[in-house]
């Protein structure tokens, strides 16, 4: 078998091999993008919460700026990226 890294690759031909390295790097890309999405989004929600709306709608601008770019790389579903705008431009509102 052939061992890579922490765990071991199963797949016997070459390109295969290949394939479950770049699935591997791409998930962990992926994982540190969504990272990222998720930490927009709690800035958003924590200045809410405290009150601060001129933070919060900088922020908000901020967090669709990156969440639209990364649904148009198909990191975030389009449906969860409107009911994330949709949900805290409401919340915004009643501030």
């Amino acid at each position: 078998m052939n061992k890579y890294k922490e765990g071991y690759i199963l797949a016997n031909i070459k390109s295969s091999k290949k394939r479950a390295i770049q699935s591997k790097k791409r998930r962990q890309q992926k994982a540190s993008k969504r990272s990222t999405i998720r930490t927009f989004i709690k800035k958003v929600q924590y200045y809410i919460v405290n009150g601060n709306k001129n933070e919060a709608e900088i922020a908000f601008k901020k967090m669709q700026i990156i969440i639209d770019k990364y649904t148009s790389k198909g990191i975030l579903h389009k449906n969860k990226n409107a009911r994330h705008k949709s949900k805290l431009s409401a919340q915004l509102k009643l501030m």
